[in-house]
Formats: C-alpha cells, sequence, structure tokens
C-alpha cells in the first residue's frame, strides 16, 4: 500500500471514529466524567493532528502524525472498553467502545501495510 492509499484509508476510518467522538461528547451520561470526556477529546485531538497534512495531501507527514498519536488514541479506547459499564450499560456505549476499538485496529493495520521504503 502507498503512502497517499494509507492516508486515505484511516480518513475513512477516522470519520467512524469523529461519530464515537459525537456521541460521547453529547451523552448526557458523560458529562460528570472527566476521564471518560478525556476519550471524546483525545479523538478530537488525533484527527485535528492529521488533518493539515491531509488537506495539503502530505502522505508523509499525515502517517508520521498519525503513528505519533496512535499510542495515545489506543490508550483511550482501550479505557473506554474497559470503563464504560460504569458510565452506562446502554447498548450504545458498549457500541461506541467496540466501534473505537476497532478503528484503532484498522489504523495499526493501515500503518503496517504501509511499504517502508515509500515513507
Amino acid at each position: 500500500m502507498t503512502p497517499a492509499e494509507a492516508m486515505e484509508r484511516i480518513n475513512i476510518v477516522l470519520a467512524h471514529a469523529w461519530m464515537v467522538r459525537n456521541f460521547l461528547k453529547h451523552a448526557d451520561e458523560v458529562q460528570e466524567h472527566e476521564e471518560m470526556l478525556e476519550v471524546h477529546r483525545m479523538i478530537f485531538d488525533y484527527i485535528r493532528a492529521v488533518e493539515g497534512s491531509y488537506e495539503r495531501k502530505d502522505a508523509k507527514e499525515y502517517l508520521h502524525r498519525a503513528r505519533g498519536k496512535l499510542s495515545k488514541l489506543r490508550k483511550s479506547a482501550e479505557y473506554l472498553a474497559a470503563e464504560y459499564r460504569n458510565v452506562s450499560s446502554h447498548t450504545n456505549f458498549e457500541m461506541a467502545a467496540r466501534s473505537l476499538t476497532g478503528c484503532v485496529r484498522a489504523i495499526e493495520e493501515i500503518l503496517g501495510a504501509v511499504k517502508e521504503e515509500t515513507v
């Protein structure tokens, strides 16, 4: 996979992460849980970190930034998966946790598939 292809694929995955962010940001149950609020903030930070390079179509910078922030996004996904039940046992929270975990996994797979010599 070329860096440009990887950038485009990750950008689609981030559209899904954005929906998780939007759900968590507006969920009343989350508002009194500061640690849970950090999850939607981290999703926002991750997306904003790659946004400029995507607009410039600078795949090398985009992938560098995507890799650089991935550990923080992964930690947020792990936190959400482990703790969402403390906020709500509603299926929406379970699905948000699964979705964010899936987004992280997809980003990891895409980054792993990029031809190293072209990055």
